[in-house]
């Protein structure tokens, strides 16, 4: 029988320090929203707003209503703060891999991944849309470990052969200079088996939106009105959630060069294939063969419920 997830590793970066979740004191009906990045999370952040709140009159904006707790850039004390005086049901945002976070038993971690090119896509537009202000803001905060995050590079390619092929911390081998994409969702499939851990893939959201929504609500154990689905639906469409996007972007979208509108960008799968050659294809095969199972290599490029 397999032990419960442990922490084995501190990340520590210009973004952010998983040290903070030691501070933080958990409710046995917690929810952790986790993606390694641009795998679905405001997605998926709307989507619990919107189910614990059928109605869509939300306390506050949904992204400040589930503040990320390991990013550094919010002072820990206000975030654990915002956190205690909450009255509603709490759910927490990670970028965290399951080797980085605490696990408790109580706790519904709700995994969202995405097939690696399609990460990196949406990667490459978050990347070189943030702007030289919020660079400099976790660059030059207090308590920073490890390298700068340098600014995006002019050209996809040079940006792709490191991210694929470059780790930022001495047991990842990608994601520079942000982190493993790969080695995230392996560690978090490793336990899907767990009842408290449900994973889910972005792709399968797009086709079928309803289905798993509905899924999440019944992993989440949310009764829904049967009134309420159309209007849930209806608002978590991407038209709908990018017609709103200072309510669902990070800070309203202020971090990025044309706000919300550059967080919100496409939503779409399969740009990649019009932008990676046949030998930038060929780092990734290595990339995954490295670190993924290959089941786990299997469900991250095509999907399918688990």
């Amino acid at each position: 029988m397999m032990k419960p997830p442990q922490r084995t590793h501190i990340y520590q970066n210009h973004h952010f320090d998983s040290t903070r979740w030691d501070y933080f004191q958990s409710r046995d009906d917690d929810i952790v929203i986790a993606t390694s990045y641009k795998a679905g999370t405001t997605w998926t952040q709307a989507i619990v707003a919107h189910l614990l709140f059928p109605d869509g009159n939300f306390p506050a904006p949904p992204a400040q209503m589930s503040p990320w707790l390991d990013m550094r850039v919010v002072p820990l004390e206000v975030v654990l703060n915002n956190l205690k005086a909450q009255q509603h049901r709490r759910f927490i945002k990670t970028h965290l891999p399951l080797t980085g976070v605490p696990y408790s038993e109580k706790i519904k971690y709700l995994y969202v991944a995405r097939d690696t090119r399609d990460v990196f896509m949406s990667l490459w537009n978050h990347y070189a849309g943030m702007k030289e202000e919020i660079l400099m803001l976790m660059n030059m905060l207090p308590g920073r470990m490890g390298d700068e995050l340098p600014p995006a590079p002019e050209d996809i390619h040079e940006f792709w052969k490191n991210w694929i092929s470059r780790g930022s911390f001495a047991w990842e081998t990608d994601g520079w200079p942000y982190w493993s994409h790969l080695t995230n969702v392996q560690s978090w499939w490793n336990y899907r088996h767990l009842p408290n851990i449900q994973l889910f893939h972005y792709t399968d959201m797009l086709a079928d939106t309803e289905r798993e929504v509905r899924r999440i609500a019944d992993f989440l154990e949310i009764d829904v009105p049967g009134q309420a689905w159309g209007g849930i639906i209806k608002a978590v469409s991407f038209a709908e959630m990018k017609r709103q996007g200072e309510l669902y972007a990070p800070g309203g979208g202020q971090f990025w060069k044309g706000g919300a509108e550059t967080f919100m960008h496409k939503g779409t799968n399969n740009r990649w294939r019009d932008v990676l050659s046949d030998e930038e294809l060929a780092f990734y095969d290595a990339a995954c063969k490295r670190v993924l199972t290959p089941d786990c290599r299997e469900w991250l490029e095509n999907g399918g419920t688990i």
